[in-house]
């Protein structure tokens, strides 16, 4: 462990340039992991760093050429070649500690392209296959920082990450709509009578709600799946997971009870409803811990 820790020790100031992005960019991300033990905290914000490399290069930059780029040198990195790079050389540090899946990193980028080349989905199982590559690519990559025998829980990792990610798209659906996209499925739309050009309106239909509410449950099925996972994951690692789990899966829940204004606005979480959740979390692992 001493070794270990030195490995990541001399590499702080890589790591460091990780944490700042994982701050920056999620709130939610950073407030559930930044409490686990440093070299698996730290592992994490490499990851992120990565993925939210690779979403800007799509949503900010418009930079497909960077996006091919950054899989040639995921390329690389997984034959040995480190890029100069603070993220890649902090990457290498945690691909030498933990059972890393490099083609879960693959995936990811697979997400990203299809993002780049978007398209609607016509079918509920077109989305969730879209989902995996953005996120459940992700709940891939972190778990062995969350559990040692994580091997034996890979679906619920992904649940997590669909989960995660249709939580996000029912939280932008306005946003993304006035950007071109349309996440919703079309065989959805059509069947709640639902033409695209209802989410571009102020308020949200009758229709749209039962839409929203359908797409919010399947969601909540996936959290729900995801949370079977919570035994087997070190008890370190517990809170954290279990807290990412409860900021996400609130959004639904404040999205509920503010009348559903995602067409107009993006749900978020008040600082005192992230402690509440955060105080929920602890009750739920001290109940888990006496028993």
């Amino acid at each position: 462990m001493i070794q270990t820790n030195l490995k990541f020790e001399q590499h702080r100031a890589d790591f460091d340039y990780c944490q700042s992005i994982t701050k920056q960019s999620s709130n939610a991300f950073y407030t559930a992991f930044s409490k686990l033990p440093q070299t698996r905290a730290w592992s994490i914000y490499a990851v992120y760093a990565f993925c939210r490399t690779a979403d800007d290069l799509v949503d900010i930059h418009h930079d497909i050429a960077g996006l091919v780029a950054l899989r040639r040198s995921l390329t690389d990195f997984a034959a040995g070649h480190i890029p100069n790079h603070p993220m890649w050389r902090a990457l290498a540090v945690v691909f030498e500690t933990y059972d890393m899946n490099i083609d879960a990193f693959f995936d990811m980028l697979s997400g990203q392209e299809q993002d780049a080349n978007f398209t609607q989905p016509t079918t509920q199982r077109e989305l969730e296959r879209y989902c995996y590559y953005v996120a459940g690519s992700v709940g891939l990559m972190i778990l062995p920082m969350l559990a040692t025998n994580h091997q034996t829980i890979t679906q619920p990792a992904i649940h997590l990450g669909i989960a995660m990610q249709l939580t996000n798209i029912l939280r932008d659906i306005g946003e993304d709509y006035q950007h071109g996209r349309i996440y919703l499925p079309t065989e959805c739309l059509h069947h709640y009578q639902l033409q695209s050009t209802a989410l571009g309106a102020h308020t949200p239909s009758t229709h749209f709600i039962e839409l929203w509410e359908h797409e919010a449950q399947i969601a909540m099925t996936n959290y729900e799946s995801a949370l079977t996972m919570l035994p087997t994951i070190d008890p370190v690692a517990r809170p954290s997971l279990l807290a990412a789990t409860a900021l996400y899966r609130e959004l639904l829940i404040v999205a509920r009870e503010q009348q559903y204004p995602v067409l107009t606005q993006r749900v978020f979480l008040t600082t005192n409803r992230k402690t509440q959740v955060l105080q929920q979390v602890a009750t739920t692992i001290q109940a888990l811990t006496i028993h």
